[in-house]
């Protein structure tokens, strides 16, 4: 397996604010790592085995979006119930709770793709974090349904490039899935909207540099509890939240890709003493770093 395939889906992030009546998973039902590039599976495979219904629960590292192709149901998405009907999307962006009751029979498609992944398809300056952040139904498109269908059977295959190929079809996917929550909201050019995707630019040019959320608030000419009502309404998380989400992505992607010491990441990002890196990182991921490390090369 490809490196980076692992630390994809090593998705053990923790809530800053755990809610312990809910729980998390990788997939419903599943405690392990998944195993690809990202996940493809029918809505059927996996209800069938609880009777249509999966209870509330949400994915701490992951994003999910399920086309309804026949049938529907209904879908909490954050305490509000939603009916589904074919050929919706519906939304679930990482961290976001939500649970589903199908019509037995229902078919569709449900895709999962990992944080890291977002973080490479995702450019601050175009805004649309912002946009997919929101859990949501929406109409869906032809467009939509034929590039589902392309990377279920790239998923399938096993050919030359194949994780270059679905990396590609899914960043594909995520903004046409982003256009189309964007149509149905009537845009996304507010003035909380515009100052997010601000924040989301100052965010990948200042995150090793170890800004606060008052650093961040003053380039936005904003308080800080500003700040955080807009990155609330935005993805609701805070603005430290999201901070430290995008350091401990950093600290992975160094992890899994380059051979250096971890004192070394420590210090490239921005940590005095890597003792207290790895203390952060462990309250973040439930792994420290050298055990992360050991467990993506199988030296547990």
């Amino acid at each position: 397996m490809e490196a980076f395939a692992i630390i994809l889906y090593n998705s053990n992030m923790r809530s800053a604010v755990p809610a312990p009546a809910i729980r998390v998973y990788n997939l419903f039902g599943e405690a392990g790592d998944l195993p690809d590039v990202v996940h493809c599976e029918t809505i059927a495979s996996r209800s069938v085995l609880h009777d249509w219904k999966l209870a509330v629960h949400r994915h701490a590292r992951l994003h999910q979006v399920l086309l309804i192709e026949r049938g529907g149901g209904e879908a909490t998405l954050d305490g509000r119930l939603v009916a589904l009907k074919p050929m919706q999307i519906v939304n679930v962006p990482v961290g976001h709770v939500h649970g589903f009751r199908f019509i037995p029979g229902t078919l569709g498609w449900v895709l999962t793709i990992a944080a890291e992944i977002l973080d490479e398809a995702l450019l601050a300056a175009e805004g649309l974090r912002g946009v997919l952040a929101r859990s949501a139904v929406v109409r869906g498109t032809p467009q939509i349904r034929a590039t589902m269908k392309q990377i279920f059977a790239e998923h399938a295959a096993r050919d030359f490039g194949r994780a270059h190929v679905l990396r590609a079809l899914s960043a594909a996917m995520v903004g046409l899935v982003a256009r189309a929550l964007s149509g149905e909201s009537g845009g996304s050019g507010s003035a909380e909207s515009n100052l997010f995707r601000r924040f989301e630019a100052l965010l990948e040019q200042h995150h090793l540099e170890r800004w606060s959320v008052a650093d961040y608030a003053k380039a936005l000419a904003i308080t800080p509890t500003h700040l955080n009502r807009v990155t609330r309404a935005a993805t609701g998380d805070t603005a430290s939240h999201l901070i430290l989400n995008r350091l401990i992505r950093e600290a992975r992607r160094n992890l899994v890709y380059t051979n250096l010491p971890v004192s070394t990441i420590a210090y490239a990002l921005g940590f005095e003493d890597p003792a207290y890196f790895s203390r952060v990182y462990a309250a973040a991921t439930g792994l420290s770093p050298r055990a992360f490390r050991a467990q993506l090369h199988g030296d547990e």
